[in-house]
């Protein structure tokens, strides 16, 4: 049963719920969804169901087919879309953020990397499975330069991609050596954004995407 949480209503919950859900692949394409027995396998009334499906729909994630919501997902060839929009619009994200970001942001920056190279150790040294630690440190580092760049529009647009692919991307930082190519793109991000190069930083951001969208290529063939 889904419960009221202060900061996020029961809608959002159930949203992010059935968003992730659909992204890691849990519901397949043409699955079809209904209010009633989403509403029975989550307790709750059909009311937020409904405003969470509206939500799924504007994010073309469902659609209504008369007995329900079929499941549209995330094809390879949309994740392959969204790389390309990535890769022509980081640059500028990437200049923006060189010039606005701030000491303490790259003090959390500089610790997020420190996060993210412990579990790629770890994972290295006793073969335990850190991938979801991995990939949430990753999404961090990305968001807070998009953030950075003082720009919602890219922000939003940019943290969105990032969910959409959230499948993918997993999948990825499971191979160890592209979480450790992963974690040094970074630091070359990192390092050109502390020295407030714009060019540097965008020409490392379009490798760094252009070397992801690549390993995710490579999990579909």
């Amino acid at each position: 049963m889904m419960r009221e949480h202060k900061s996020i209503s029961i809608a959002d919950q159930i949203f992010e719920k059935l968003e992730h859900d659909i992204l890691i692949g849990k519901y397949s394409r043409g699955d079809v969804l209904t209010e009633l027995g989403l509403s029975e396998a989550l307790g709750v009334s059909r009311t937020p169901i409904r405003e969470a499906i509206r939500r799924l729909e504007q994010e073309n994630l469902v659609e209504e087919i008369g007995r329900g919501y079929s499941v549209i997902g995330i094809t390879i060839q949309d994740m392959l879309d969204m790389y390309e929009i990535r890769i022509k619009i980081e640059g500028n994200v990437a200049t923006r953020c060189a010039e606005n970001i701030s000491d303490e942001q790259l003090n959390e920056l500089s610790e997020i990397l420190e996060l993210q190279k412990f579990y790629i150790d770890k994972t290295s040294r006793d073969g335990s499975d850190n991938s979801e630690q991995i990939k949430n440190y990753d999404s961090r580092f990305h968001e807070l330069i998009y953030n950075a760049s003082g720009s919602k529009v890219y922000s939003n647009m940019l943290i969105s991609m990032h969910r959409k692919i959230n499948k993918y991307r997993r999948a990825s930082v499971t191979k160890t050596s592209r979480a450790e190519q992963s974690y040094n793109e970074h630091m070359e991000i990192y390092k050109a954004l502390k020295a407030h190069d714009p060019v540097t930083a965008a020409e490392a951001l379009a490798i760094h995407a252009k070397n992801a969208r690549g390993s995710i290529s490579a999990l579909e063939e």
